[in-house]
């Protein structure tokens, strides 16, 4: 019987190694037992996971990383890098400490190896939801959280911080009074929405992206059949012997990015893992290459008339 598949891993800035690959666990509707699911992707190989408290994956993961070392899988927590996020409604410069602690918690763990700021907004309200009125979205101090962000670093609760879903705009205004400066931007980034510009600058600066939603999605209600309906990457498919999603996600690895992909069922999972010996022709990215880039999550609940967003260009300042 094969052993559980090896992932490449890359060097973060603050000196760290990342798993290029980590597994998603935010889903609508998430089966009955979370804790199996993610006991066998540690079986299969996966050694990075990507959680927040609204995805309320958590407590399960923290429960199927104990078990994981029980069975004898992983012989500590220091074989498993650990994600997680700072929601909006704890993007506030008091409450950042509190809410890694609570994570921390839910976890089980005495550290996350990378913690980042979900979103570059701030919402009032106390609930974890997707959703909130449009009154309670205020702007961020992110001056002020990412300097809570730093000392969370320095107590030695988190060995990696860092960004999700900030434009090429809000990055670069982070870097310019950064302390330290985030070690991955998570954000959306595909076959079909491939972010040159962001990629540009992250580069420049040692930060790497970690792409959200690189399979679109699919299956949830915001998600996209692009991707893996498209018949670009289904002919590159049937000529390789690969499935789409493999096409979609070894393109990615060769743009030099990490990613997390979420997928609950055990094939999918094991052929997401099966990227990384062998690579695409120089005539196959110049095809995908020529696929039609949009963006596909455009972060509508954040935009209110009376918020700190009054468009989605503003959210995404022109990166859309």
């Amino acid at each position: 019987m094969a052993g559980p598949a090896t992932t490449p891993y890359v060097t973060l800035n603050s000196g760290h190694n990342m798993p290029v690959l980590g597994l998603g666990t935010f889903a609508l509707c998430q089966p009955p037992d979370l804790v199996s699911v993610f006991v066998q992707a540690i079986k299969l190989g996966y050694r990075h996971f990507d959680t927040s408290p609204i995805y309320g994956s958590e407590r399960p993961l923290g429960f199927a990383i104990a078990e994981a070392i029980r069975r004898g899988l992983i012989q500590s927590r220091d074989e498993v890098f650990i994600t997680s996020k700072l929601w909006c409604t704890d993007a506030d410069p008091e409450l950042v400490l509190p809410a890694l602690q609570n994570s921390l918690s839910n976890l089980g763990l005495e550290y996350l190896d990378l913690y980042l700021v979900h979103w570059p907004i701030r919402v009032n309200s106390g609930e974890y939801k997707v959703m909130y009125g449009k009154e309670d979205l205020l702007p961020i101090d992110m001056r002020g959280v990412w300097k809570a962000m730093e000392e969370c670093n320095s107590l030695g609760l988190v060995r990696s911080i860092g960004v999700s879903n900030l434009s090429t705009k809000k990055l670069s205004d982070l870097l310019s009074y950064c302390a330290i400066p985030p070690a991955v931007n998570q954000v959306e980034m595909s076959v079909t929405w491939s972010q040159p510009k962001l990629r540009e600058l992250c580069k420049k600066h040692g930060i790497y992206i970690t792409a959200w939603g690189p399979l679109g999605t699919y299956g949830e209600i915001w998600g996209s059949n692009l991707i893996m309906e498209n018949p670009t990457l289904e002919y590159i498919a049937s000529i390789r012997g690969k499935t789409v999603a493999q096409v979609a996600l070894r393109w990615l690895y060769e743009q030099k990015v990490t990613m997390v992909v979420k997928s609950f069922n055990k094939e999918r999972m094991k052929e997401n893992l099966q990227i990384f010996d062998w690579k695409l022709t120089k005539e196959e990215a110049k095809l995908i290459a020529k696929i039609p880039q949009q963006r596909r999550y455009q972060g509508n609940e954040f935009v209110s008339p009376s918020g700190p967003y009054k468009t989605i260009d503003e959210l995404w300042d022109g990166e859309i």
